[in-house]
């Protein structure tokens, strides 16, 4: 594709690498809220977002609004996918909705919410959180998904309409044809030729309006918490000229967080790495420009 249009409003040239250093999963336990606050604080992270039906949701509302400018997001959820620590829907119980499980939550993986959701429950659902960080006092500024669960023909539509509805930048990248068939043969989506050609258009159709969207998005896995430094060194010496969206896990290490889930040592290594001297350092040696989805908003 040509080069990506919102470089040259953002004041870059069309072949500079521009990264979205962003902390997914903000307030889904409580080591994840002051290790993000940290890591805003340090400088190298730049966002976040926010997963409202958590349950430590209040705490992430009252930090924001003792700390005005916060650039955070909404993580729209529709799974959860621990044992032993769930949440559930904010807008329904109704199960029916195909949005709650035979344990009265979200279901765990994104693909049985993709299956059974119903259209118009997912959309209540998504407005209602959104609505509920604003209400929350939060400046809101984009929306993103929590595991992918948006990224499919059921609830794309939905998940455009309302970052438009709320003039919010989205994570979404700037797919042709080919690029949305790769896509949905990565993730098991069956997508027929006139769905790949829909959502192409709809490329066309929000970059001809200024929507600002990206070129790619990047991330580091969650079972691999060795050397974690040098694991995001090559992350950032692979990215692509254009906007990336390079979303990290991290938390501070709390018993809760170890209960929750077996990856705890890859999200306190995020912690500890974006905290890192060396890797901030690098990154600005690097001629890497990090930016947030507030610079985003202020194109909208």
């Amino acid at each position: 594709m040509d080069p990506n249009p919102i470089l040259r409003k953002l004041g870059f040239a069309d072949r500079d690498r521009v990264a979205i250093v962003h902390v997914d999963d903000v307030g889904m336990c409580q080591a994840t809220l002051p290790a993000f606050t940290d890591l805003l604080d340090f400088g190298l992270v730049s966002c976040g977002s926010v997963m409202v039906p958590c349950p430590w949701f209040p705490l992430v509302g009252q930090t924001c609004r003792q700390r005005p400018g916060i650039d955070l997001g909404v993580h729209l959820t529709l799974t959860s996918e621990w044992d032993v620590y769930r949440w559930g829907p904010l807008s329904t119980r109704d199960p029916a909705s195909g949005l709650i499980d035979e344990e009265g939550y979200f279901p765990r993986r994104s693909e049985d919410v993709q299956r059974r959701g119903e259209p118009e429950a997912a959309r209540l659902e998504l407005q209602a959180q959104v609505a509920h960080a604003l209400d929350a006092g939060i400046d809101v500024t984009h929306v993103d998904t929590h595991m992918g669960s948006v990224v499919h023909p059921k609830f794309m539509l939905t998940y455009v309409q309302l970052a438009l509805q709320h003039g919010l930048p989205l994570m979404m990248l700037r797919l042709d044809e080919a690029g949305w068939r790769r896509v949905g043969a990565e993730r098991g989506i069956a997508m027929d030729s006139h769905m790949v050609a829909g959502a192409a258009q709809m490329v066309q159709q929000l970059e001809a309006q200024g929507v600002p969207l990206l070129d790619d998005i990047a991330t580091l896995p969650l079972d691999q918490p060795a050397e974690r430094v040098e694991q995001a060194k090559r992350v950032f010496d692979s990215l692509p000229s254009g906007i990336t969206h390079f979303f990290i896990h991290p938390a501070l290490d709390t018993p809760e967080l170890r209960t929750i889930t077996s990856d705890w040592e890859s999200r306190l290594a995020d912690y500890q790495a974006f905290s890192s001297p060396e890797l901030r350092d690098y990154v600005t040696d690097s001629g890497v420009q990090v930016i947030g989805y507030r610079d985003l908003l202020e194109l909208m």
